[in-house]
């Protein structure tokens, strides 16, 4: 199962980004997709998450700002960034635990950059 993230880039404090990550592969069923964080010199931090039945759960730096959705269908997350800060500036992996046809997988993406600087 792979995972390919996008929607990164640069933007102005207070502006907006979407991410994007869509798995592929012999996937029987996604679990859990989620987003993970990474600044320089920080560990990596749990952002954002949703279960295949639309459950929630955000890191409260991202609370009422970050928005997490999926398309069951295609097999994809989306991270709405919003109200962007400069300590939002990390690379960000997307993630997603299921099943495939090659048994249980807990897998990353490849990680995209969101740089916030004026």
């Amino acid at each position: 199962v792979q995972l390919q993230a996008s929607g990164g880039g640069l933007v102005q404090p207070g502006g907006s980004l979407r991410l994007s990550c869509a798995a592929s592969g012999s996937i029987f069923s996604i679990n859990s997709m989620g987003w993970s964080r990474q600044a320089p010199g920080k560990q990596r931090e749990l952002v954002a998450l949703i279960t295949s039945y639309g459950s929630t759960n955000y890191a409260d730096s991202v609370k009422g700002r970050f928005t997490i959705s999926r398309d069951n269908a295609k097999n994809t997350v989306y991270l709405q960034m919003n109200s962007l800060k400069p300590e939002d500036t990390a690379v960000y992996y997307c993630n997603a635990k299921g099943w495939g046809e090659g048994g249980w997988f807990n897998n990353w993406g490849q990680g995209t950059q969101v740089t916030v600087s004026s």
